[in-house]
């Protein structure tokens, strides 16, 4: 394990409580809010709250595994021997960053075949973005860390094009007081998921040993925040929007999205 200062340790344990913190917080709103949101988007404002909910598992397993991996006595810092199992980041993405990029189109609400083949599309993209970038993030060879950047930021951009591109019919079809939101959820989508390429790359730009290891920690649980939490309750600002469209509007046809 590598050997932290008092500080260094404090703030990613600080970091790690925190995302815990906005996790529950976000969990809890989002489905105690579902009553407030139609049939038709309240799909995705569950999953919102399911990716929140399995954040929340994951990072207590994180905090859990960084309480074990070092003893504080007095301000000093000791490493128990015990690995620190960075893991469990990984397997949450892995369930996770496809359920995000599910939000949008559930709640863009797309007729079902043009839904169903888009979020398959996304999601299959979102998990060989995880799968690669995982090899590269335990490696210390910087050749290898950017072969598996590289690996995964290949599906990264695929993401990014269907979202900008692929999208683009279908974001000029929605509602005229929910159309500029579901727009800049892309642009949200893009600004928080590109947190984690640069962190991945922070070993490799001059930033060393304990330093970072802390700030790669930080880094990646402020991007959680931002991409779960944050991109869960814009969604359901827009299903909220979105809803009051429709009970605005006689005779509403709903499309459904067969997942």
């Amino acid at each position: 394990m590598v050997q932290l200062s008092y500080s260094q340790y404090n703030t990613v344990y600080n970091a790690l409580s925190l995302v815990i913190a906005s996790m529950l917080a976000a969990t809890v709103f989002l489905f105690l809010s579902r009553s407030q949101i139609s049939t038709t988007y309240k799909t995705a404002v569950t999953v919102s709250g399911i990716v929140c909910m399995i954040a929340l598992y994951h990072y207590v397993r994180i905090f859990n595994s960084w309480e074990q991996a070092y003893t504080v006595l007095n301000k000093n810092v000791t490493a128990t021997g015990r690995p620190f199992n960075d893991a469990y980041r990984y397997i949450d993405w892995l369930l996770t960053v496809p359920l995000l990029v599910t939000e949008l189109i559930l709640v863009m609400n797309l007729p079902g075949k043009e839904g169903t083949a888009k979020s398959t599309r996304l999601a299959t993209y979102a998990v060989l973005m995880i799968v690669l970038g995982f090899p590269g993030e335990g490696a210390t060879a910087t050749g290898t860390r950017l072969l598996w950047w590289g690996l995964s930021m290949i599906f990264f951009l695929l993401i990014q094009y269907e979202l900008f591109f692929g999208l683009k019919a279908a974001i000029s079809q929605q509602p005229e007081n929910a159309r500029k939101m579901v727009s800049a959820a892309r642009y949200i989508t893009v600004v928080t998921w590109l947190f984690y390429p640069i962190v991945y790359l922070f070993p490799l730009i001059g930033l060393s040993g304990p330093t970072a290891y802390v700030s790669v920690q930080v880094g990646y649980s402020i991007a959680d925040i931002l991409a779960k939490a944050g991109f869960g309750l814009f969604i359901y600002v827009i299903a909220l929007r979105k809803s009051q469209d429709e009970a605005e509007t006689p005779g509403h046809k709903q499309n459904v999205v067969a997942l």
